[in-house]
């Protein structure tokens, strides 16, 4: 399948990946009728999903069943005169109907927009109005559905409500018996060029409300090389991403690349706060090849005994979401004999900077660059960054449209140009490179320390922070200071035999820790321990929360 899309699929070196990777693009490209049904064309007793949850239940989908699935759906939602172009939302958690709704909706030519279960009505009410949903397929979940029906009388795109679950509710139609008893699909004349608008995501700046990032269908063909040259699957592989289905990760590592190469996608829909011990568990008693998850995910299951669960079906990890700190990579290495993989992307790209599986990782590293993009640091002043000098990451488009790059912010000429005009787009993200042409995150351009003349990276800090063994985790933030501008100030969360040794002394010795670990300017003047630090859904720490307090 995936020699169908590439020129070339194995490269002799780095210098022979860099100029001849290069990926076929088909006219009216459609994920759904060309990946999955040629599946089950192909190889229809192929697995291509394999979900369990924290009861023990476990489904497993064969590309023919997923087929026959997605044929239903899109049959049930035509019914409901959902058609090509039409915004629906999807709130669906970890449901398998998430995958057989978002086929369907490829397969009609709909835009889907994948939503995380934790919106208030103020934020339904917002989404509603500014994408134009027509349809919000949402799963049973008594708070989630009040919310959406409290959304109603303020949001006059929407047309229908549907709801996945055992109860019918009023106003809702009904999915499973809606699908159970659809019509024969017939696949519409006309359902989508590549230029069409696929998916949309909404996703939060540090000021003002989500801009919406939308991507047409060539999309998924970007993650080709999430999936083959990042996560370095096969069509044996299984493949496990750590990520609720609202944000982007969730296609970036449990649909589009997997599938494109033929690996099992793993699902562990669990509920509540993330458990190490029962991820480990699932890990070993399905045979997961391979593990994907934010940083702050691995910096817990280190901490608990690996020795006691059989990872021997582990073949590669990797990790993105958030820079890795060395001394995490390091752990992990150590107990499990296997090198986390970085790489770094937006909502808005495909993985721009990847630690290919050819080349060496230098922990902490996110990596080089993905040759389908254009890349260059540019500094404060405007200048390409010299090797060791920090730049704002940006990726010309002027010789050639990066594959998966965004179109825009939907409806939002102005916002889009403040970030992509003259053919460069502007990610926002300040990094530096070393001599080896390796790519070392600093931070957000507005998360970027001003202290005493110096700009200082809160991810350095973090990563020193990290070294000291009475720290979980941590934030580093600037705090105002009329004489330096900026104080550091790094938020702690102890690990559970430190916390009833939380005080002055303990403070002192973190901040002469990083005296000594890194330059003696960089050490936090300012510890405050916590309980927890503030995250998004998919695990990224909310320094922008954080700040807000600090002010």
């Amino acid at each position: 399948m995936i020699e169908n899309y590439l020129k070339k699929t194995d490269f002799s070196s780095h210098k022979d990946f860099i100029e001849n990777y290069e990926i076929i693009v088909p006219q009216n490209f459609n994920f759904a009728y060309d990946i999955v049904d040629e599946w089950a064309k192909i190889d229809p007793d192929k697995r291509a999903l394999c979900w369990t949850n924290d009861t023990g239940e476990n489904i497993d989908l064969t590309f023919a069943q997923l087929k026959e699935l997605s044929n239903k759906t899109a049959s049930f939602l035509l019914s409901l005169n959902i058609k090509k172009g039409d915004m629906v939302m999807l709130i669906l958690k970890r449901s398998i109907e998430f995958w057989q709704t978002i086929i369907a909706l490829h397969k009609i030519g709909a835009v889907a927009i994948p939503a995380t279960h934790l919106l208030t009505d103020k934020d339904i009410i917002y989404r509603n109005n500014a994408a134009g949903v027509k349809a919000i397929i949402a799963t049973e979940d008594q708070s989630l559905i009040e919310h959406v029906n409290h959304a109603m009388s303020s949001s006059p795109t929407v047309q229908q409500r549907i709801v996945i679950g055992v109860n019918s509710r009023d106003g809702w139609a009904d999915f499973h018996s809606g699908v159970n008893n659809a019509t024969p699909f017939i696949k519409p004349d006309v359902v989508n060029s590549n230029d069409d608008i696929m998916i949309l995501y909404f996703t939060s700046g540090t000021t003002g409300q989500p801009k919406m990032v939308i991507h047409d269908f060539t999309y998924p063909l970007g993650h080709i090389t999430t999936a083959k040259y990042w996560h370095n699957l096969h069509e044996n592989s299984v493949h496990l991403t750590v990520a609720d289905t609202g944000w982007a990760k969730a296609v970036w590592g449990k649909l589009y690349g997997q599938w494109i190469v033929g690996a099992c996608v793993f699902v562990y829909d669990f509920e509540g706060r993330f458990i190490p011990d029962d991820m480990l568990n699932v890990i070993s008693k399905y045979k997961v090849t391979s593990f994907c998850a934010p940083p702050t995910i691995f910096r817990f299951l280190i901490r608990e005994d690996l020795s006691k669960y059989d990872l021997s079906s582990l073949e590669y990890c990797t990790t993105a979401g958030e820079a890795l700190n060395p001394s995490v990579f390091q752990a992990f290495y150590e107990k499990t004999g296997i090198k986390m993989m970085e790489a770094f992307g937006q909502t808005e790209t495909a993985p721009t900077i990847v630690t290919f599986p050819w080349i060496k990782p230098k922990p902490g590293a996110m990596g080089v660059p993905n040759p389908l993009y254009d890349m260059d640091l540019l500094t404060h002043d405007g200048r390409s960054a010299e090797d060791g000098e920090q730049g704002e990451i940006v990726f010309y488009t002027d010789k050639k449209l990066p594959l998966s790059l965004f179109k825009g912010y939907y409806k939002d000429e102005e916002l889009t140009k403040q970030v992509y005009s003259d053919n460069i787009y502007r990610t926002g993200d300040m990094a530096w490179r070393d001599e080896d042409g390796y790519y070392w995150f600093v931070g957000r351009t507005d998360d970027v320390i001003k202290s005493s003349g110096y700009r200082i990276g809160p991810f350095e800090v973090e990563s020193a922070v990290m070294t000291h063994p009475a720290v979980v985790e941590c934030a580093i933030t600037g705090v105002p200071d009329e004489i330096r501008g900026q104080l550091i100030k790094a938020t702690i969360v102890l690990a559970q035999e430190y916390k009833t040794q939380a005080g002055e002394e303990l403070v002192k010795e973190i901040q002469d820790h990083v005296k000594n670990v890194t330059a003696p300017y960089k050490y936090p003047r300012v510890i405050e321990f916590v309980d927890e630090l503030p995250k998004t859904i998919s695990g990224k720490i909310r320094r922008v929360e954080i700040r807000q307090k600090n002010n």
